[in-house]
């Protein structure tokens, strides 16, 4: 039989897929900030023609988005596991994670995306 998914599976799919993409950014950001110390013109030139550059902007909101879920639904797991939350309120739980998620996204996306359009 084939599990047809539901609250608790997306919950944990998406945590473990932003977790995954917060270590990479991470592994990323430990090799480029080492480039700088055997060799700063290229990590001025990665600096200005990556980071820089308005194709990554959807990167920085990516990695934007990642990382407040993960706290956000962080936070749900902790309560669920160390205050003995029945599991019942899960569903509850996960729907606060996302409406905080938009309410917290849509200004921080503004902001990034500002520069662009300026």
């Amino acid at each position: 039989m084939i599990y047809r998914g539901g609250v608790g599976q997306w919950a944990y799919v998406l945590h473990r897929l932003t977790g995954v993409g917060i270590l990479l950014f991470l592994l990323m950001h430990i090799v480029d900030t080492f480039i700088v110390r055997i060799h700063p013109e290229a990590y001025t030139r990665l600096i200005r023609n990556v980071y820089a550059a308005p194709w990554f902007k959807p990167f920085e909101v990516a990695l934007a988005a990642a990382v407040l879920y993960h706290a956000l639904n962080g936070i749900r797991i902790v309560l669920l596991d160390f205050f003995d939350m029945p599991s019942v309120y899960h569903k509850r739980l996960w729907a606060a994670v996302l409406f905080l998620f938009v309410l917290l996204f849509l200004p921080g996306v503004y902001f990034l995306l500002r520069p662009l359009f300026s």
